[in-house]
């Protein structure tokens, strides 16, 4: 039970405590989302309430990729227009929407759901990866990129299928990793300096 809620009705601190499983949200957010909801009009929280609920009714996994969608295949599937040659495999739906956000990949996509993390008991077996094989054997892509998060896990992830897939004859890539645009050499790590000169480009 969240803190500091002493005095709530058990419903007020039922949905406290709800709110707090959110991630990002901690116990002061829990309650203050709370009390904005008792304030707002009845006609706002049932439209909440409603909206929630049809998203948990009506999303569903593509068959095809495995993101988000309403139908299936999901609309990025069945875009003829995309270069069916590329593929980018990431690990949650959230990161093809920031990839799309760029307009900067024109490719199709592969989401895992997660990475490989064994201190949080998640293997291979947890994620997509066997699906992902069973697409390059039906498939022809020329380039996989394998597109993880610059963590311990998203490397490991990308070795593992690395391995996995380096046989089977599509050129393997990943995102180049360097400096943020704006930002200033005295204040990047050493990893992030280090690999920006290591992916330096022709001028």
């Amino acid at each position: 039970m969240v803190g500091d809620s002493r005095g709530a009705t058990p419903p007020v601190q039922r949905l406290i405590d709800e709110f707090n499983r959110l991630p990002g949200i901690g116990p002061k957010s829990a309650q203050r989302l709370t009390y904005h909801l008792i304030r707002m009009p009845v006609e706002q929280a049932e439209s909440l309430a409603s909206a929630i609920t049809s998203m948990k009714n009506q999303i569903i996994l593509c068959s095809v990729c495995f993101n988000i969608t309403d139908t299936d295949p999901c609309d990025i599937c069945l875009n003829n227009s995309r270069e069916r040659s590329k593929l980018c495999v990431v690990e949650q739906p959230l990161d093809v929407v920031a990839l799309e956000r760029t307009s900067s990949f024109d490719g199709l996509y592969h989401v895992l759901h997660g990475s490989i993390s064994p201190i949080n008991g998640i293997g291979p077996e947890d994620l997509k990866i066997r699906e992902l094989l069973e697409r390059m054997r039906t498939e022809s892509f020329d380039e996989i990129i394998l597109a993880m998060n610059p963590n311990l896990e998203g490397e490991a992830t990308s070795m593992y299928i690395n391995r996995l897939i380096g046989d089977l004859g599509a050129r393997i890539t990943r995102p180049a990793r360097g400096l943020p645009v704006g930002g200033d050499l005295e204040y990047a790590d050493d990893a992030t300096l280090g690999r920006a000169l290591e992916g330096r480009q022709d001028f």
